[in-house]
């Protein structure tokens, strides 16, 4: 992830683009620092989040982890509640699936992506390619999203072994379009996802930067003092909602989806075959496109 101060302007990147931008368990603790930063700088109006390589995010880089195996080169980031061994032994359905251990890692990974929701200053997400499972967590907890009209954007891992933890679909489609999608799995186009109101705009990849600039630009111009007002005041109707009890119950039912015995056959077969090979079982019913896009 990359940071830097663009006039009145804070760009976060996320920058692991040989990996679909996966998510490690590192990621959303450098996320939240970012947004520090960005919050504690009298000179930022706005900060702008997106994506370096062919997408914004193809979700967490669970190819390691549903293995059975880690990824050396992502250490256990200072303070984290366990070391990433003991996770993935906890997602190995041979050993002991130990609850509050699985919820303490993904509630700080929600802590982190919610760092976007609850910065005082706007966040406007841009997405193209793929923004899909893990991924939608950040694009979500943004302010406002500014897609590529071919973009897919959804949560795959409805159809087995995740639930969203930031839960933010009820808030920003309404419960009927929530439900077609989870329950489904299915993703929407970027023109989709401007029908549907889950994100502000769409655009083609060739004039998707411009419209991006244009908008962090007009948002720009505002004072500090008017735009934390406004976001802190209606960030306020989603907090009266239950946006905190929701996210409760979608980190544990998280947990609970990947110990389903339907959970046990993905992970072991993600052991036995690859879990490329997992996701492609599970995705090809469906008629989506493979798992060398989306990552998971």
């Amino acid at each position: 992830m990359t940071y830097e101060r663009d006039g009145r302007v804070a760009r976060i990147t996320l920058n692991r683009p040989e990996r679909g931008n996966g998510i490690t368990l590192r990621m959303p603790r450098e996320l939240a620092h970012c947004v520090e930063r960005a919050d504690l700088d009298p000179e930022v109006h706005v900060i702008a989040l997106s994506g370096n390589g062919k997408g914004f995010c193809g979700g967490y880089d669970l190819v390691a982890s549903a293995e059975g195996k880690w990824d050396d080169e992502d250490p256990t980031p200072p303070g984290a509640p366990t070391d990433p061994l003991t996770v993935a032994k906890n997602h190995d359905p041979k050993g002991t699936w130990e609850p509050t251990v699985d919820y303490a890692m993904m509630r700080r990974n929600v802590d982190g992506f919610m760092s976007l929701f609850r910065a005082d200053k706007p966040v406007v997400c841009k997405v193209h390619g793929f923004c899909v499972a893990g991924g939608t967590d950040m694009a979500l907890c943004s302010d406002l999203l500014i897609i590529e009209d071919q973009a897919k954007i959804g949560y795959p891992p409805a159809r087995v072994w995740g639930v969203p933890t930031t839960m933010l679909w009820a808030h920003r489609l309404g419960p009927q379009r929530a439900k077609r999608l989870l329950f489904t799995g299915d993703c929407l186009s970027g023109t989709e996802a401007v029908e549907w109101g889950l994100a502000i705009e769409a655009a083609p990849r060739a004039t998707l930067d411009e419209r991006f600039e244009v908008l962090l630009g007009r948002i720009a111009q505002v004072p500090v003092s008017q735009l934390v007002l406004h976001k802190q005041l209606i960030n306020q109707a989603l907090w009266s909602q239950g946006l905190a009890a929701t996210q409760l119950l979608g980190v544990t039912f998280d947990g609970i989806a990947r110990h389903t015995p339907e959970g046990y056959a993905f992970q072991e077969q993600s052991m036995k075959d690859g879990f490329k090979s997992a996701v492609r079982s599970r995705d090809e019913p469906f008629g989506d496109i493979g798992p060398s896009t989306f990552k998971g």
